[in-house]
């Protein structure tokens, strides 16, 4: 077991599976202490409670990061479990109608897909900066996506979205350096998640045809990035983009 994040507080928003919940147990093995919010109850409660066998490391609170109140909520609970807050990985997201057309994209799916991907990571970092800056050492991991870099996603709200959440990294990144809080920004490509799965079983549907899925990436080699730049060893590495 690493000792480079022991210590170290650390609240991942979307934990509860996929690169969330593989960064969740490489901070955990790290020797961080983790806070998971995420929509997905019951996933979130056992990932916690795997985490939770020989001691007290992980906590878990539902939120819908789209809501204010609910992320004001969050931030509040992760204060007082982990009595202060280091890190923030916003990794919550949502993908809606793969192979829609704009044409045929409806608002709704839009709306939402904004509302989680890039509005839930504005929320979370908007709310969380007070606690990082009082930290001393604060450190914010932004998940983006290939697909707001590069374009080429078949979906036209999260594409979107993820371009948003880039946009987002750039106009802050300077101003958070200046409070003493280092960000970066990681844009995988495709990894084999149950959000990515989903997309591609979808796929196979509309097209009626078979859509591969062995070329995607692995959620843990997501978490071992993630889990170098929360560390130390990553104090000279801020305002950089990775990506696929």
């Amino acid at each position: 077991m690493s000792e480079k994040l022991s210590g170290r507080r650390i609240l991942i928003t979307g934990g509860s599976t996929g690169i969330g919940a593989a960064t969740a147990r490489k901070f955990v093995r790290s020797g961080a202490t983790v806070v998971i919010g995420d929509i997905n109850e019951k996933d979130g409660i056992d990932l916690v409670n795997q985490l939770n066998k020989t001691d007290t490391v992980a906590f878990f609170k539902k939120c819908n990061v789209s809501n204010e109140d609910e992320i004001i909520n969050l931030i509040n609970f992760a204060n007082k479990s982990m009595s202060g807050i280091d890190g923030l990985v916003t990794s919550a997201a949502i993908a809606k109608s793969p192979t829609i057309p704009i044409d045929e994209f409806e608002y709704d799916d839009w709306f939402n897909t904004i509302s989680v991907n890039l509005t839930g990571t504005y929320l979370s970092i908007k709310h969380a900066v007070p606690i990082l800056e009082k930290s001393g050492c604060g450190v914010v991991l932004m998940i983006a996506s290939g697909a707001g870099v590069k374009g080429g996603s078949s979906m036209v709200g999260y594409g979107s979205s993820k371009g948003g959440v880039s946009g987002l990294f750039l106009t802050i990144e300077k101003n958070l350096s200046e409070r003493n809080i280092r960000a970066n920004l990681v844009c995988p490509g495709g990894i084999s998640t149950p959000l990515k799965l989903d997309i591609i079983r979808k796929q196979s549907e509309a097209y009626n045809k078979f859509v591969d899925s062995s070329n995607l990436g692995d959620p843990n080699g997501v978490g071992d990035v993630l889990d170098f730049l929360m560390s130390t060893e990553a104090d000279y590495v801020r305002g950089t983009i990775f990506t696929r």
